[in-house]
């Protein structure tokens, strides 16, 4: 079984790494043992799992599943934190031959920089600051990802679990929907991180599943990119109407009714009231309108 980091050790091993947490870097190291745990078991990791870890620091979450995973895959982009976790995990009985540690930055790391065992979950304390990008860059480079469990700012993890018609529904709602159903798995305080953070953080689960529209004849990576467009200029004047907030992406605001109307979507609703499939939909709709006019 590895040992588990709590508050002494965490200070002993970042002094003795003269680790100084950044705000640039988004750090806040998890010390507590048992919330360590209760991650890990709110993962719910099948025994042959392959997991990808994001911002491991100083290894908390990183010896807590390395217990329960065939694989485990980190990326670290501190050098100094890279590179002294293997000499952690050894230290606390960890089996390295399962742990594969990558210094890189997690928004440009390939499925090809990461090799194999390709990653099939996701579960990682996420720096606060790049928490969005991160996890919608890596379900698009890694489709490989069946599932994952990650920690963030509590008003993140809101807009990310976030439906149709509430407050908090937005452009990280309807992106994650695009690759994955999620949920709310729970809340984390501040007290269990150093430094202690001014804000309480969330759970979010998520199951990936097949995009709501395939195009035969388009790959899924430039549909996606259609329907993240239609998304981002819905949201980008989120009281306008669908027929207003869409005119600069349709080519004027009668161009973007007909798209609207081709779609099935009302042109006086607005991009809050919409599901993921509904864009996907006016994405989907906007060449056949320009096909008839021409």
């Amino acid at each position: 079984m590895t040992g588990l980091l709590g508050p002494a050790e965490i200070r002993d091993l970042a002094g003795r790494l003269a680790v100084a947490p950044t705000k640039r870097l988004g750090q806040n190291f998890v010390h507590d043992p048992n919330t360590v745990r209760r991650i890990v078991a709110a993962a719910e990791l099948p025994a042959a799992a392959v997991v990808l870890e994001v911002g491991p620091g100083l290894g908390s979450l990183t010896l807590g599943l390395l217990d329960h995973v065939r694989h485990l895959h980190v990326v670290e982009i501190d050098p100094v934190l890279a590179a002294a976790l293997p000499g952690t995990v050894a230290d606390r009985g960890g089996d390295l031959g399962r742990l594969t540690v990558h210094q890189a930055d997690a928004l440009r790391i390939t499925g090809a920089a990461l090799g194999a065992p390709a990653p099939d979950a996701l579960v990682a304390n996420l720096p606060y600051n790049v928490a969005v990008p991160v996890v919608l860059h890596l379900l698009a480079e890694l489709p490989s990802l069946r599932r994952g469990l990650v920690m963030v700012q509590k008003e993140v993890a809101d807009r990310l679990v976030a439906g149709p018609g509430s407050r908090t529904y937005g452009i990280p709602s309807v992106k994650l929907a695009w690759y994955a159903a999620a949920r709310t798995a729970g809340r984390v305080p501040p007290s269990v991180f150093w430094p202690v953070p001014n804000v309480d953080s969330g759970l979010v689960a998520f199951t990936c599943r097949e995009p709501p529209l395939v195009v035969a004849t388009e790959s899924e990576r430039a549909l996606r990119q259609r329907v993240f467009a239609v998304v981002d200029a819905a949201f980008a004047q989120r009281r306008k109407t669908l027929r207003a907030a869409l005119a600069g992406w349709a080519g004027g605001p009668a161009r973007a009714e007909e798209v609207l109307v081709a779609a099935g979507i009302d042109a006086r609703a607005r991009g809050e009231e919409l599901t993921v499939a509904q864009f996907a939909a006016i994405a989907a709709a906007a060449p056949i309108v320009t096909t008839t006019a021409e």
